[in-house]
Formats: structure tokens, sequence, C-alpha cells
């Protein structure tokens, strides 16, 4: 992680109102360090490069270059980063794909965003 009790989250979604709901369930969290936000897949790649989260929770279905695009690219260049998929088809083809991508974990939105906290403390509990 990056600080002790500090880390950097980007959320990776296209629509606005995602991000914000994210933001707002994170933001009581005294863990988050900084939240980072990414419109688009190919945005998402130059803020990992630029900033190196300690977690990233990525939208499957993206305009461009979409989630699993995305994903390959986060595993060719950092294996072990943490991304955790979220989609609206929690039991789709494109979750199980990225299952093999190697995404830790999938939650449906929107209802599986409450267990978001519970995620993101499976990874700074290390």
């Amino acid at each position: 992680m990056s600080e002790k009790n500090a880390y950097r989250i980007l959320v990776v979604d296209d629509e606005q109102p995602a991000r914000q709901r994210l933001r707002d369930l994170l933001e009581n969290d005294a863990d988050v360090g900084e939240f980072i936000e990414a419109e688009n897949g190919l945005d998402a790649i130059e803020v990992i490069l630029q900033k190196q989260p300690d977690v990233v929770f990525l939208d499957v279905q993206m305009p461009g270059l979409d989630g699993l695009s995305v994903l390959s690219r986060i595993r060719s260049r950092f294996p072990d980063l943490p991304v955790v998929i979220l989609s609206a088809h929690a039991e789709s083809e494109a979750t199980h794909r990225a299952r093999e991508l190697g995404a830790v974990d999938i939650l449906a939105k929107p209802s599986a965003l409450r267990d978001l906290t519970e995620v993101l403390r499976h990874f700074t509990s290390s």
C-alpha cells in the first residue's frame, strides 16, 4: 500500500454518478488516502502509470477500451495490482472472462456496492 493506513483507490467507470456513488461510500473510510477517478479505459491506463493506485475498481462495459481490455493491460504490466470488477451483470460471460484475467472480485452494480468497504478491507488488512 502507498502509506500505512492511507491508500489510493482508482475507480474507472464511464458514468459519473456511478463514480460519485463509490466516492460517497468510501469517503468515510479513514484509510482512503486518495480517491482517483477515470472515465474511460485509456485514462485508466494513464492514471495507473502516473499514480500507481493500490486498488482498482473497474467497470466492465465502457465505450472504447472496455474493462476486459483494461484488465488485460493491467495484468501485463502490474500482475499484483488488485482489480475488482464492477458489473450490472455479475454472472455474465464478461465477468467470467474477468476472473480468468485475474480480477480478484466481482461486485454487482448497484446492489453489491454496499460490500465495497468489506472488499477494500481485504486488500488493506495484510
